[in-house]
């Protein structure tokens, strides 16, 4: 017998990874004669791949029965892969399961193709699914399914998991072989303690169950062994349990410094010593702050305290732990100004980034049982976004997502955390004012406001072209020489951040070596930049304040290059010579050569040079053939 798993994913990223129906395949082999039996393969595609040619693959393995995993985006890209399945192979049994599964079954049979569902915990429905189709037993009718009969939806309902670890894990099982991947999903529970009206978290049982420490241990291990680079933590309430969040935190710090980790985390249960776990280790969180107005939040079933989360995401800043916001426009009660005011007191803390997202009314949720009474307009099928509401018309929903493409460009992507509030402050904007601003300019200059369309570097070239007309017809253009210096100093830190270090030179091989006779080159990791100040005075300055920069310091030039090493990111500041020698460095002639065109004296011009290939800032070919 032959099942395929199918996961479709809507497009290439770390996080395409079919943990879900790694599951099932694990757990299918807790039952040894079954197993032997069975055996299921698992079909990576993503939503924009041929359904034809998906479905050859799938066919390509002989199955007896193939399993669709349904999310939000990708309901459609399965029912036309099924549309073909059915076409090429009627007698097929094709099944489904997944959260869009489970919370729209009635949708899911009716427009999907589907013979029968799975739903919620899938690993044991699955098992009894497998036993009947090697018995050749009707597949309806087992715990946790549903179908549809005589044109009504029956679902038999099932109880979940009790003690997570009955269930093996994909990684030390051998099921997810991680070299295929640029990351993986790692779940350390299921269900939520928590009940907002518009999430399908809790959905089925109340409360979050965990996987053992022994079993967190065991697969950190895994992680570790196989070089893992990023890894996605699949838990909604990770630091609810403060001791155990710590322990795991403190595991990760002693044994995976090197794994980028991304966590969600609750504000509320963030102290001092998490905040600095946090920070000690390889990491970005994710905090769902939603909406900045408690009524708003009240109203789905949310607390919010203003001045407790201002408190606790100030011990993430002071640690220098890095995180996010999710903010959500058109919950019930929000209205545009609603929304800009929440985006002004998010921005006001210092967020690395903001993601953005208007309401989804999901189905099987408590807002979507209300929504019509709500006057909660949405669409009928994924994603199910809001489209208006009587405090949020549909004029306002189209205003608030400009706006909130505007700050993904100006803000996230542009990397603006460190430099965003002291630059807008004199402009006597609030932010949310000066993105509108900035969208308003995207749109009159012709730019096309997405920014998956745009380059780190158009986004830059953007941030220095709307700073400068700003700035001048506020009349502040003594405060834009500064501005653009730390525009520019952080483009260029953050593009040294992702190019990978060069390996260094030992210093025995350049000992061997006569510096000034080799074709040097810059490093494709190395920035060199102009600066309008000293660019180490700016770099001293605690929070930015433009005004009190530009008179505590006199304006002239600087040179700088800006490199990484190891972990860590290095600005050396330059004498303007020296500059124009790396900038002139081609890798054809001789260094020596070029020193002496800008009347270098040699023995000074050795001694950097050395320096420099050591660092890594330049490459020396004659090493790079040994």
């Amino acid at each position: 017998m032959k099942v395929v798993l199918v996961a479709i994913h809507p497009s290439p990223s770390p996080q395409a990874v079919p943990l879900a129906n790694a599951f099932l395949k694990a757990y299918l082999a807790t039952d040894e004669e079954l197993a032997a039996r069975v055996t299921v393969t698992l079909c990576d595609f993503l939503c924009a791949d041929s359904p034809d040619a998906c479905a050859a693959e799938i066919l390509a393995h002989e199955p007896d029965a193939v399993g669709f995993s349904l999310y939000l985006w990708n309901p459609e890209a399965s029912a036309r892969v099924v549309a073909v399945l059915r076409r090429e192979r009627p007698g097929l049994v094709i099944f489904a399961g997944g959260p869009e599964a489970t919370a729209d079954p009635a949708g899911a049979l009716a427009g999907g193709g589907y013979d029968f569902l799975i739903l919620g915990e899938g690993e044991v429905p699955f098992l009894e699914v497998a036993a009947r189709l090697c018995a050749g037993h009707p597949l309806c009718g087992a715990p946790g399914t549903a179908w549809s009969e005589g044109g009504e939806l029956v679902i038999r309902p099932q109880k979940p998991v009790a003690f997570l670890d009955t269930i093996p894990s994909p990684f030390l099982a051998g099921v997810i072989e991680p070299r295929r991947y640029g990351g993986l999903l790692w779940q350390l529970s299921r269900g939520c303690d928590f009940s907002c009206e518009y999430c399908f978290d809790y959905k089925g049982t109340k409360g979050v169950r965990r996987f053992s420490l022994e079993r967190v241990d065991a697969e950190l291990d895994f992680l570790v062994r196989h070089n893992v680079p990023q890894v996605f933590v699949l838990d909604s309430t990770f630091n609810i349990d403060a001791k155990r969040a710590k322990t795991i935190l403190r595991m990760i710090r002693r044994r995976a410094p090197h794994i980028h980790f991304h966590f969600e985390v609750r504000s509320e249960f963030v102290d001092r010593e998490m905040a600095r776990l946090f920070a000690s280790i390889t990491c970005s969180l994710q905090i769902g702050l939603q909406s900045a107005d408690p009524a708003v939040l009240k109203e789905i079933r949310r607390h919010f305290d203003p001045d407790d989360f201002r408190k606790r995401v100030s011990l993430l800043n002071e640690s220098g732990a890095v995180f996010g916001f999710d903010l959500i426009y058109g919950l019930p009660g929000d209205s545009l100004e609603g929304f800009r005011r929440s985006l002004d007191f998010a921005l006001g803390l210092y967020p690395n980034h903001l993601d953005i997202f208007p309401l989804a009314v999901l189905p099987g949720t408590p807002l979507a049982g209300r929504a019509a009474e709500a006057g909660l307009d949405h669409l009928p099928a994924p994603p199910y976004t809001l489209t208006g509401s009587p405090t949020f018309p549909a004029r306002d929903m189209e205003r608030a997502a400009r706006l909130a493409a505007a700050c993904d460009i100006f803000y996230s992507r542009g990397r603006a955390v460190a430099w965003f509030n002291g630059v807008v402050a004199p402009l006597a904007r609030t932010p949310a004012e000066f993105l509108d601003a900035f969208r308003a300019w995207l749109e009159k200059e012709g730019v096309e406001a997405r920014e998956e369309a745009l380059s780190d570097e158009a986004i830059w070239s953007l941030q220095r072209a709307f700073l400068s007309r700003i700035f001048k017809e506020r009349r502040l253009t003594r405060l834009l020489p500064a501005a653009l210096d730390l525009v520019d100093y952080h483009y260029y830190y953050a593009a040294a951040l992702l190019a990978p270090a060069p390996e260094l030179p030992t210093d025995r091989s350049l000992a061997g070596m006569t510096i000034l006779d080799q074709p040097l080159r810059l490093a494709p990791s190395v920035r060199l930049a102009r600066f309008s100040y000293e660019i180490t005075d700016l770099l001293e300055v605690g929070d930015v304040d433009l005004r009190e920069i530009c008179s505590c310091f006199s304006p002239g030039r600087s040179w700088a290059v800006i490199y990484p090493r190891g972990n860590d990111i290095f600005t050396e500041s330059l004498i303007e010579p020296y500059f124009l020698l790396l900038e002139g460095l081609d890798g054809r002639e001789a260094a020596g050569v070029a020193a002496s065109r800008l009347g270098l004296p040699r023995d000074e011009v050795a001694e950097f040079l050395e320096f420099v290939a050591a660092e890594g800032i330049v490459i020396v070919p004659e090493l790079l053939l040994k």
